[in-house]
């Protein structure tokens, strides 16, 4: 391990938007980074202009901010080793790719696409197992290998499409130490040979963040697990160009896996399952589909960073609740599991609800009031006080918050039809009419331990036993079964609206008696 500064990168392709795993892949390099003092980039890797999406770098930016993520270097930030996004360091990379030809560890090939299909077909045929441009094929094909010098420089002259591969030597084992996987060990034989310029003189991935990551000084290559069988050929790259010495360490992370655990997580388990993969909503620039995002389904940035740092990793401990300084010490690639994570969408419900909970709830309503507004629902700073008070423990979101007080601003219309036949007997309607009666006479202060009181006097007198009808009682004012405190809710309802519910109740419900 070498003893230079850490410095990770973060390198996504403009593709689209950022999946959960891209996150996690960025949070975990950006808490490895500050744990070692070390330094954080950002790079687009844009080489496959075929796949280019409008709008998609401008979302990642804004995703990795959200999300507490910052950067040290990269296109916004700027930085000793601009430009950061690959298509604007296109000429850099012939350079590298045409000293590999000249030194004899890549080509020049020349195979049109009708020629590569010919070939694949031929080899599939005779049930070859792995179809591909290797040290077998290539002597069959249109290259620098099997073509004399004289041609190869008349065709590159007449500007024949052309790209440069990568020649990869038969019979090699490939080893490399993986921080989380240990020792993986690879024989060249299942290696192709790779494009490492295409035909319109960008660079392949492989060729292109190899060099990056060498001129800009990035000590640890930490990634998804998918990028595993490419690591081999990474490896031959860096001695290929004398750089074996000052590579980087590499860090390949589990998959984020379907919440049933069979497969790799998708979109589509997603679309399905109605819960969001990405960290901000999406729109596609070509069909106007929206994805869902994170932020805007209400989880906060925290939670879902905290829920996302635990998909494949843990601190040994029994904590689960960590703030971004926290995760930052306790992060360790000894913890990252090798197998694949499910993604457990109740358990990032529950993170967010924990973290409301511990909200102030000043904050809470301040970001509640909005929400209200946004409902035509016209609320004091006091009312929202007394309704964050009732619901804080009950919510996940803070949206819910108001769909779950609606209750609290509309008089019932209907009521649960199965609990007034089980429980709205003439007991109840005794309870409730003596209960109402005693409300209207009442003159002092309308809060909560006051108003129980009063129930309690009331039924003492009735002879009734408060268990008996608090369920007939929340019936009566919201039409429900089940809720929260009853008493903070009538505090809120105030008097007025509590005896006009109660009255109300009355006067629909009696007929039901006959039919219990």
């Amino acid at each position: 391990m070498n003893n230079k500064p850490v410095r990770v990168r973060f390198a996504p392709s403009p593709t689209g938007p950022l999946h959960a795993g891209g996150v996690r892949t960025a949070l975990y390099n950006y808490l490895f980074a500050r744990q070692q003092g070390g330094q954080m980039l950002l790079r687009i890797e844009d080489t496959d202009q075929n796949r280019f999406v409008p709008g998609a770098e401008e979302y990642i930016l804004e995703a990795l901010q959200w999300l507490g993520i910052t950067i040290d270097e990269g296109p916004q930030q700027g930085g000793p080793h601009a430009p950061y996004r690959q298509s604007e360091r296109k000429e850099m990379y012939r350079e590298y790719a045409e000293r590999l030809v000249a030194e004899g560890k890549a080509y020049y090939a020349f195979d049109t696409a009708e020629e590569l299909d010919t070939m694949r077909k031929r080899l599939e045929a005779a049930k070859v197992a792995a179809a591909q441009y290797n040290a077998i094929t290539r002597m069959e094909m249109t290259n620098s290998l099997t073509l004399s010098a004289e041609e190869t420089k008349s065709r590159l002259d007449s500007g024949e499409a052309y790209v440069i591969r990568m020649k990869i030597m038969p019979k090699e084992d490939i080893r490399f130490n993986d921080l989380i996987r240990g020792w993986v060990v690879v024989h060249s034989s299942q290696i192709d040979d790779k494009v490492l310029l295409k035909s319109d003189g960008m660079p392949t991935y492989h060729l292109a963040n190899i060099v990056d990551d060498h001129l800009m000084g990035i000590t640890h290559v930490i990634r998804g697990e998918e990028w595993l069988p490419s690591a081999p050929l990474h490896i031959l790259l860096y001695r290929y160009l004398g750089w074996e010495s000052t590579m980087p360490q590499f860090a390949h992370l589990p998959l984020l896996l379907k919440p049933d655990g069979n497969g790799k997580l998708s979109k589509r388990d997603a679309d399905l399952g109605g819960f969001p993969i990405f960290p901000l909503e999406w729109t596609d620039p070509n069909t106007g589909d929206k994805a869902k995002g994170f932020r805007e389904e209400g989880y906060f940035a925290d939670a879902t960073a905290n829920f996302l740092a635990l998909l494949g990793w843990n601190a040994g401990t029994e904590q689960e609740l960590f703030n971004m300084e926290e995760l930052i010490a306790a992060f360790s690639f000894e913890r990252v599991h090798k197998a694949g994570a499910r993604f457990d969408i109740q358990k990032a419900n529950w993170f967010n609800q924990q973290y409301l909970k511990n909200l102030d709830d000043t904050t809470l309503i301040d970001q509640a009031k909005p929400l209200f507004e946004a409902q035509n629902i016209h609320v004091t700073t006091e009312q929202l006080a007394q309704i964050v008070f009732l619901l804080k423990d009950r919510v996940h979101f803070v949206k819910e918050i108001v769909s779950e007080s609606s209750f609290l601003f509309h008089t019932p219309e209907t009521y649960d039809q199965e609990l007034v036949l089980k429980k709205w007997d003439e007991q109840a309607v005794n309870a409730i009419s003596g209960f109402k009666d005693s409300l209207v006479a009442f003159e002092g202060e309308f809060i909560a331990h006051h108003i129980k009181e009063n129930l309690a006097a009331t039924m003492e007198t009735l002879g009734i036993k408060m268990g008996k009808i608090m369920q007939a009682l929340r019936l009566a004012l919201t039409g429900e079964g089940h809720g929260p405190d009853l008493m903070v809710t009538m505090e809120i309802l105030g008097k007025d609206e509590v005896v006009k519910r109660l009255d109300n109740a009355l006067t629909r419900l009696p007929a039901q008696i006959r039919l219990a």
